[in-house]
């Protein structure tokens, strides 16, 4: 590496991660851009050798080609851990890296939640509550139903981890099959349509490709178990939202929980809105108090590999997505 490095840092309230920076690594040229029109100006004037990007004001309009120009960064560090808004990208030129790992406990929470959320029949109890109404309930156990968790990565392996502590059967997908620990039983994403008739829950958490894209479509659907409890904390464009409408118009989909959409943020227009047994939130998952830090931490982790020499982690291939 260089003796004298430059650092940009583009996030919405990047001077707090800057003085952060300059006071650990005070080597370093550090400049900052909190919004998406400036970025390209900066990267032409200050030549950084490293960006760090955080998506903070949704995918429209974010500045990708400037990233990816020829006289863009050497690194781009990614604040969050997709990576489908930098489109393809050529890695003999530059290396992408990504912040995976860093909420995946927070959207393993939310996904355990929001299963509880149905199996406890929250909202029923909050009716009877509104009337003052003492009534018989029965609840439903996790213990002793499968959950097929869909994309094995940092998300997916915290998901299988607390079904399995809820005493759950985990089946898993991922790209290249092996032995982990807290599933089951882990196959290729090739088997998805083999392994849905068998799953009582399905947790959505792969990354965002042109493999998935569309993955879970009226065919999958229609292979799930009827009554399946589903919960999305993927990327907008892995399920079909017009296959899970008519799933949950159906019964077929008992009750669901998105986080991310095709289209974001949701239009009011959309039927999704409609349904008393879906949960809809505005792609917060793994937003809670902290995950900025978090995320800057492991980037400066990160940053002092590069300093000295040390191969990156986190490195996503293009193809692959991460």
């Amino acid at each position: 590496m260089t003796d004298h490095t430059c650092v940009l840092l583009h996030a919405a309230n990047p001077e707090p991660m800057a003085a952060d920076l300059r006071a650990k690594v005070p080597d370093v040229d550090v400049q900052t851009c909190s919004d998406y029109a400036s970025l390209p100006g900066l990267i032409n004037a200050f030549a950084p050798d490293v960006v760090y990007t955080v998506r903070f004001a949704g995918t429209p309009g974010f500045p990708r080609d400037a990233l990816f120009a020829k006289n863009g960064p050497r690194w781009i560090a990614n604040g969050g851990a997709g990576t489908d808004h930098f489109g393809v990208w050529d890695p003999d030129r530059v290396t992408v890296t990504n912040a995976a790992g860093v909420a995946a406990d927070m959207m393993a929470e939310y996904v355990m939640g929001c299963f509880l959320h149905f199996t406890l029949d929250v909202p029923g109890l909050q009716r009877d509550k509104a009337r003052r109404a003492w009534t018989d309930r029965l609840v439903k156990p996790l213990k002793g139903k499968t959950l097929l968790v869909v994309g094995l990565g940092h998300t997916g392996r915290a998901i299988a981890a607390r079904a399995s502590a809820f005493g759950m059967t985990v089946l898993g997908t991922r790209a290249r099959p092996r032995p982990m620990k807290d599933v089951d039983e882990v196959q290729s994403a090739s088997s998805l349509i083999n392994l849905l008739p068998r799953a009582d829950f399905v947790a959505v958490a792969t990354p965002l490709t042109s493999e998935t894209q569309g993955l879970l479509g009226h065919a999958s659907f229609s292979a799930m178990k009827n009554g399946t409890i589903l919960a999305d904390v993927s990327r907008g464009g892995v399920i079909v939202q017009d296959a899970l409408v008519a799933a949950l118009e159906s019964g077929h989909v008992a009750a669901a929980a998105l986080d991310v959409f095709e289209t974001e943020p949701l239009p009011t227009t959309s039927p999704l809105w409609e349904f008393d047994n879906l949960i809809i939130s505005p792609h917060c998952s793994s937003v809670y108090d902290g995950w900025d830090q978090a995320s800057f931490d492991l980037f400066l982790n990160n940053l002092s590999n590069w300093l000295t020499g040390a191969p990156l982690f986190n490195v996503v291939e293009p193809t692959r997505g991460y």
